[in-house]
């Protein structure tokens, strides 16, 4: 939010200068990011006389300015075409910055002759876009006199940063109104006179909408005005203008402007001849087109508010107007729009149309329902000032005056929530001052909200408003005291489950992100969600569903990477995914990808690409740091549709499947944009056994068994679509005391296997915990293992 000082003190009776006031507002709490004074950056120019102009000896397009200076005469190359002898202009002399390119000024030698100095444009001034010709300097003033006093330029300019819950201060008045109360000055009153109409009514407006949804335009106020004169506005509101950065485009326009950033009113005016019978405020009907003042043409749908007449749209409500309409030079009637918009469904139908504008951006936030009809009253004494013309009747649809908000406020709340005491008369101040109505006291004060503070609803949003205003430096430093020790317990169960998820998988080498929770629909559908959850009011048109997992972020991030030519990379993600609409259908999970290459280049090893191992490494790390025995987990190839068919399981604890790991599908990939092999993984944290309500005991130390182990080795033939995770289950099922691992070494399939069958190699380590197992037992348990593999998996000892 833009604007200059000389405006802030046409509400605000002040004397304070500008660093002052910068200050008193960020400790309002209206940060102050920028305050610029455009009359120091043109501090070195000045006004010169242009004494001759002659064409340069060696371009056709340059001329050689004689150019008088408070200095002296000094010799300019200059290529405006309206450089001429006698005219008095802007002059920059060398070492100056040049405003609108932030270039520093050099002598320069140009096509052979030197100049020591340069003639300045608007553009190059930074106070308009033309670039065409030099700036003349109409009024006859001495020369050496400095730019600034004759170019009329408004400083200096704040530039604040308004939070989305203070939508009245998007208004120069509604940051007057918070300097004023807090004793910064008084705020000048704001005199609305009715206009008496001189003509009759312009057409009939009505408001169109289904009866749950007369929000959506609770009020809509038209008042024609016949016989304008729409030229250039004056000069004290161009200047005023171009000092926030808006271009001044003919009177009619800059009054609507204006009214946006000095009132925070946005306004609209329609060129009535071009309007064809009466209005209606409506529904947008689905696939209905309108050519809007951006010259971009849009498609509307069943919830977009738009004006329309009897040829459709031509407006969009509280965002921009249609061109059909648009008013011109040669516009001499004009109907003047004062309304009030719902702020979801204008930043819905911003969102989805990919429209930002000043209307837009006041109209999301809420604005004051109470002040449409003056608002219409004080645009139409502007437009008859600056244009002329004849008023008609005001039109009114709906309800002109909102519902007034009563609120009861204890005194005793401010010390409880704020730590400061006021007294009653200061409180009944501050309130007023902010357009509160105050009766009762001293203890308890009966408040009706002012129409343009939507944001306020509670007895602690008058406290804030009361410390804001007394000053948060005011509040005295108060040391935290401490009875007690903290308890233990801080984190819930499924908090520290997360943690130690979060922990295990950065343990494991990969990066913690976070991304949306919403994706596109198309990427939910991909990732399993047949009926996608969409939301009702999306952040943007590609953000519009709820995720039914984590992997599609995760894949967005790896995309990401890849274009900025990171070519290995790992990431995981804790959060949640939506499943259903219902409560419980929202589930904790941990994801992880990795994608390119498994490490780093070196020159001990050859590089290799990223597989489903390296992605079930991670699951049972991450599985193992959660207390889950990862021998009990059981596998099977039924992982969902985006991974690799024949690269990829499930993995489940009983009879709860937790997720699935392994490569992912080709074609999911592609349609991410990844060209490299994508590893990854995702666990359902909720389906893990529930953590004991006690707190956990940390792990026994590690205590190396002292007797020693042996080793045997076995060769079995099995199906060959027989998961090895089964073989090794059963075992280790054989002997869970003397069986202490079990490990894959060897798969074989070729000769001297029969077809549909593989040869699995299994290295066993059996040990006792309190003697050295003697050959007979060794050989015991072994012959236990060759039966329990043949009797759960059919598998053959080969010899």
């Amino acid at each position: 939010m833009k604007f200059t000082l000389p405006w802030l003190r046409t509400h605000l009776d002040t004397d304070l200068d500008a660093p002052t006031l910068a200050q008193a507002l960020t400790d309002l709490g209206l940060e102050v990011e920028r305050l610029d004074d455009p009359v120091a950056d043109l501090a070195p120019f000045q006004v010169v006389r242009v004494r001759e102009a002659r064409p340069h000896p060696n371009a056709e397009r340059l001329k050689l300015c004689e150019v008088e200076t408070r200095q002296g005469v000094v010799q300019v190359v200059c290529g405006a075409a309206n450089a001429r002898a006698g005219m008095l202009a802007i002059f920059a002399p060398e070492g100056a910055r040049i405003p609108g390119t932030g270039a520093q000024l050099k002598r320069a030698v140009i096509r052979g002759v030197e100049s020591r100095g340069m003639l300045l444009s608007a553009r190059e001034l930074g106070i308009g876009e033309d670039h065409d010709g030099i700036v003349e300097v109409k009024v006859e003033v001495p020369v050496g006199t400095p730019a600034a006093e004759v170019l009329g330029i408004e400083a200096p300019v704040f530039d604040l940063a308004i939070t989305p819950n203070r939508a009245d201060c998007l208004g120069v008045r509604g940051i007057a109104r918070d300097l004023a109360a807090a004793g910064k000055g008084r705020l000048r009153p704001l005199e609305v006179r009715e206009v008496p109409a001189r003509g009759p009514r312009g057409p009939a407006i009505r408001l169109d909408f289904p009866e749950d949804y007369g929000h959506a335009c609770p009020v809509f106020v038209g008042r024609i005005i016949r016989g304008v004169e729409n030229g250039p506005s004056p000069e004290w509101l161009q200047r005023r203008l171009k000092a926030i950065g808006q271009r001044p485009i003919s009177a009619l326009v800059d009054i609507t402007n204006y009214f946006t950033f000095d009132l925070c009113r946005p306004l609209h005016v329609f060129d009535a001849r071009k309007l064809a019978g009466d209005l209606t405020i409506r529904f947008a009907r689905q696939g209905e087109r309108l050519l809007a003042l951006d010259g971009r043409e849009y498609v509307l749908d069943e919830r977009m508010v738009v004006i329309a007449d009897a040829t459709g749209p031509v407006a969009l409500g509280g965002i921009m107007g249609g061109e059909s309409t648009a008013v011109s030079e040669a516009t001499t009637d004009v109907l003047l729009e004062v309304a009030i918009f719902d702020p979801t469904l204008v930043s819905r139908a911003g969102r989805r149309l990919g429209i930002e504008s000043d209307a837009r951006t006041r109209f999301e936030r809420g604005l004051d329902h109470g002040f449409v009809l003056a608002a219409a009253e004080l645009a139409t004494r502007m437009i008859l000032e600056l244009c002329g013309g004849e008023p008609g009747e005001t039109v009114i649809a709906g309800r002109p005056e909102p519902e007034r908000r009563a609120l009861r406020f204890h005194l005793e709340q401010l010390p409880r929530l704020a730590g400061i005491r006021l007294e009653p008369v200061e409180v009944e101040r501050i309130l007023r001052a902010l357009g509160f109505e105050v009766t009762g006291g001293p203890d308890v004060f009966d408040l009706v909200v002012p129409s343009w503070r939507r944001d306020i609803a509670t007895e602690a949003c008058i406290v804030e408003e009361l410390a804001r205003i007394h000053g948060y430096a005011q509040i005295p430093p108060v040391p935290v005291t401490r009875t007690e020790a903290v308890g233990t317990g801080v984190l819930t169960a499924e908090q520290r489950q997360r943690s130690i998820a979060r922990r295990a998988a950065a343990a494991q080498g990969l990066f913690e992100v976070v991304t949306w929770s919403f994706v596109p629909e198309a990427d939910a559908r991909r990732f399993g969600a047949d009926r996608p959850i969409r939301l009702a009011n999306p952040l943007s048109a590609d953000l519009d569903t709820l995720r039914p997992s984590l992997l599609p972020g995760l894949l967005r991030a790896a995309s990401r990477n890849l274009a900025r030519n990171l070519g290995r990379g790992a990431v995981f993600e804790v959060g949640p995914r939506f499943l259903g609409p219902q409560p419980g259908d929202q589930r904790w999970a941990i994801a992880g990808v990795r994608f390119g290459e498994a490490s780093d280049r070196h020159w001990a090893e050859r590089p290799r690409a990223v597989d489903a191992i390296d992605a079930k490494t991670d699951l049972y790390a991450i599985l193992a740091e959660l207390g889950v025995r990862t021998e009990a987990l059981g596998l099977a190839r039924n992982a969902p549709a985006w991974y690799h068919p024949g690269r990829s399981a499930t993995i489940a604890l009983g009879p709860n499947l937790l997720g699935a790991f392994g490569e992912l599908h080709p074609a999911v990939l592609a349609a991410f944009d990844i060209d490299v092999p994508v590893a990854a993984f995702e666990l359902d944290l909720d389906l893990l056994p529930k953590p004991k309500a006690r707190p956990r005991k940390g792990r026994p130390p590690l205590e190396p068994l002292p007797f020693p182990p042996a080793d045997r080795d076995f060769a079995f033939l099995v199906d060959a679509d027989l998961p090895a995770a089964e073989l090794l289950e059963a075992i280790r099922a054989a002997d869970r005391k003397l069986v202490r691992d079990v490990k894959l070494f060897d798969i074989y399939t070729g000769p001297g296997i029969p077809e549909g069958k593989k040869s699995l190699a299994v290295a066993v380590r059996l040990q006792a915990a309190d003697r050295t197992l003697s050959e007979g037992e060794i050989e015991e348990v072994a012959r236990h293992i060759v039966d329990a593999a043949a009797r759960r998996c059919g598998a053959a000892l080969r010899r």
